[in-house]
């Protein structure tokens, strides 16, 4: 009841609904909110502090930026997309919010293209050497297919493309990368198709922001080459994971293509599959089938893995 409650009161108030409807759609920072909303920061600050509270909305600092959007879970957001249905369709201030709020994302948009452009050709050159990424799309997908994944986290999510690819098989996903560009461009990916169920945020994934046991899947999709402790990596990912979830980690097999270090900042040319169930084991976790895709002359390997349940003695204790 006090939830209830609390929710109502912090939303009681015209500003507060429009951020409710512009929050809904997506993840805005504070000066975007006042250029769509036509109030001072202070002001829209105070609202956004107080519907915080309240836990209608998330608030996801990025360094010096803060980005909110409505609460992905809890009764607060619940409370939240309650509300949502019972605001008037054809409401002129609602209507110009979202004209304005285009006008934001095209902005984004075209930023966003011109960094994917400048760089563009280097992701073009590495995918000339392997196989079909749409194949690697489909292995992926493969891995979570008849179940309904709660909780997913990409690790180095780049411009966000698994998280697209994934998002009909999960409830919620979070990609995590430290390049605001990168972050940029996979935001403008997700609201172009309205996958309201995904989101992105900056962090290290050496350390990700996230407590443990708060995912039932973890992807690592071409990262691991870049890394200089890629067993480090497959350990944060154990850590996220809860019990009886699947780690699918996506890389290239041993190669001897010597460019890829020195033009493409690649620290490994490859895996074998030992090394990669080493880092699973000493993680904690359970290798599970191994997916090859062979190309020319990059081959895409698939592993994947599960955490295991604590086992549990005969006297309730675990271990």
């Amino acid at each position: 009841m006090e939830t209830l409650l609390t929710g109502l009161r912090a939303a009681a108030e015209p500003t507060r609904l429009r951020l409710l409807h512009l929050l809904a759609q997506g993840e805005l920072t504070v000066t975007e909110i006042t250029q769509i909303l036509g109030q001072s920061q202070p002001r829209v600050s105070r609202h956004l502090k107080l519907m915080c509270e309240a836990g209608l909305l998330d608030r996801f600092p990025e360094g010096a930026w803060v980005f909110y959007r409505l609460a992905a879970k809890g009764r607060g957001g619940a409370v939240a997309r309650r509300l949502l249905d019972l605001l008037p369709e054809g409401d002129q201030t609602l209507t110009l919010d979202q004209q304005r709020l285009s006008a934001i994302r095209a902005v984004r948009v075209d930023k966003a293209q011109a960094y994917f452009s400048d760089n563009a050709s280097r992701w073009d050159e590495i995918r000339s050497l392997q196989v079909d990424e749409a194949e690697v799309e489909k292995a992926l997908a493969a891995v979570f297919a008849g179940r309904r994944v709660h909780d997913l986290v990409d690790m180095g999510t780049g411009t966000g493309r698994v998280l697209e690819v994934l998002a009909p098989h999960v409830e919620r996903a979070v990609g995590i990368d430290l390049s605001r560009e990168m972050l940029s461009i996979a935001r403008t990916n997700l609201e172009r198709l309205c996958l309201s169920n995904c989101m992105v945020r900056q962090g290290d994934i050496a350390q990700l922001p996230l407590p443990a046991a708060s995912a039932d899947a973890v992807t690592i999709h071409q990262v691991l080459h870049y890394a200089t402790d890629p067993g480090a990596l497959v350990a944060e990912a154990a850590r996220v994971l809860e019990p009886g979830g699947t780690l699918a980690i996506v890389d290239f097999a041993p190669h001897g293509e010597e460019s890829l270090r020195d033009q493409h900042a690649h620290r490994r040319l490859g895996f074998e599959d030992a090394e990669v169930e080493g880092w699973l084991r000493t993680a904690g976790l359970e290798p599970a089938p191994v997916f090859r895709l062979p190309g020319k002359p990059l081959t895409v390997v698939v592993w994947t893995a599960q955490k295991p349940y604590p086992h549990i003695t005969s006297t309730g204790a675990t271990r």
